[in-house]
């Protein structure tokens, strides 16, 4: 094969594995945001799609007239350590009330391709009235209006709506704020990542069950986001041996891709069992090969590491809140002194506050130590390093990547 063969195929392999990162750390691209990434994603569009496919069993969605690339990424077991957050500025978490909201105008979005904030939001009113177990929506209260601007401000993020006259954050402070909405109907279909649409969740129940069977109302019932979640393709209760390796290697790489480490005891034993195989390991680092990430293998787990942190939303160590500032700093006597007790956390982080005052001065105040230790251990949870049992606190093994070396002195004969 020639130089510039070789060169071309290089060229590929490197446009694939930075697409497939962009992808992991950005579900939803737009033309309009970064039309060199999505022309990128249009080009490599078919390895991608197989890509996808065969180590996840992720579907990924291209749609060049639309102008957008849509990863359908689906998790087994649903978590709560990556919730949709406010795009004004207190990027704070959605709460119930920000999501049903969100659901409620996406819903409503769908009847029209041109509505104004005013009509979505008596849409919604009326909406909210006639769904059993959906509080009533009053636009009439500042937090309502609050609540509602947040939902459509992720809206407009995704691209779903786009304001073609005013801007959205009026409606804060005013209820009769005029904001004129184009639509994409299409795009708004495309952001629910899940196997089984709402609309059949009471048809996928057992035979000769009614929709009560399982839970519409509460979004936190076991029984709707098993019945969201159902993956056909790997046969449900009865699966063959060739849908349970299937489902074992979709699974365990979806982690991988998904969580900062994956401890070897925190596996099921199917997934165990691929991870220590010849066949699974081999298929492993391929994964990691193509996408370009570098995999470590230790006897207590796998990581998957991006150099250039383009497949993650969050890293770690970081000097962008105060919180990851003092977890690092907490981290080095979890890995130094073994298990500690919560309250001792909280004494040093009460501690890091007297010896620097004007450092972190929103946890300047009474109940500012435990407040912050609590922020810490949340992110050193978040990435794996530290889990928190009853009342002790113990570091994971990944921690230990940040151990600090004390070096000892050495006087040398004169």
């Amino acid at each position: 094969m020639s130089t510039l063969a070789n060169q071309l195929v290089r060229a590929e392999k490197e446009e694939i594995a930075r697409a497939i990162r962009t992808l992991l750390g950005q579900p939803l691209v737009s033309l309009h945001d970064d039309p060199a990434v999505f022309d990128l994603i249009r080009k490599r569009r078919q390895p991608l799609t197989q890509w996808f496919d065969y180590f996840c069993g992720w579907r990924l969605v291209v749609e060049p007239r639309q102008g957008y690339a849509r990863l359908v990424k689906i998790r087994s077991e649903p978590v709560a350590t990556r919730p949709a957050r406010r795009r004004r500025s207190t990027r704070a978490p959605f709460d119930r009330r920000r999501y049903t909201l969100l659901c409620l105008c996406a819903a409503e979005l769908l009847t029209s391709p041109v509505t104004t904030i005013g009509m979505l939001a008596q849409r919604v009113v009326q909406a909210a009235a006639v769904e059993a177990g959906v509080p009533g929506f009053d636009p009439v209260r500042a937090d309502e209006r609050a609540a509602f601007v947040d939902a459509l401000k992720l809206l407009e993020h995704y691209g779903a709506v786009t304001a073609m006259d005013g801007a959205t954050d009026s409606y804060l402070a005013d209820e009769d704020a005029k904001v004129l909405y184009r639509v994409d109907t299409t795009r708004v279909i495309r952001l629910l990542a899940a196997p089984v649409p709402p609309s059949r969740i009471a048809a996928t129940t057992e035979p000769g069950a009614s929709a009560d069977a399982v839970d519409l109302v509460d979004p936190a019932s076991p029984g709707l986001l098993a019945a969201l979640t159902v993956e056909a393709r790997y046969g449900g209760d009865e699966p063959t041996e060739t849908q349970r390796n299937l489902w074992a290697r979709h699974s365990l790489i979806r982690r991988l891709l998904d969580e900062p480490v994956v401890y070897r005891d925190e596996l099921t034993p199917a997934q165990a069992a691929y991870a220590a195989s010849l066949t699974g390991r081999q298929i492993i680092r391929r994964a990691a090969e193509e996408a370009g990430f570098v995999l470590e293998e230790r006897a207590e787990g796998l990581l998957l590491i991006d150099a250039e942190a383009t497949a993650t939303d969050t890293k770690f160590p970081d000097d962008g809140s105060h919180a990851k500032v003092a977890a690092l700093l907490l981290l080095d006597l979890l890995v130094s002194a073994g298990p500690v007790t919560a309250a001792r956390l909280d004494a040093e982080a009460a501690e890091l506050l007297r010896r620097f005052p004007q450092w972190a001065k929103a946890y300047q105040s009474d109940g500012g130590g435990p407040r912050l230790a609590a922020d810490a251990l949340e992110v050193l949870a978040l990435f794996g390093l530290a889990r928190r049992t009853g009342d002790q606190v113990a570091a994971l093994p990944a921690a230990a990547r940040y151990r600090v070396e004390r070096g000892t002195a050495v006087e040398e004969d004169a």
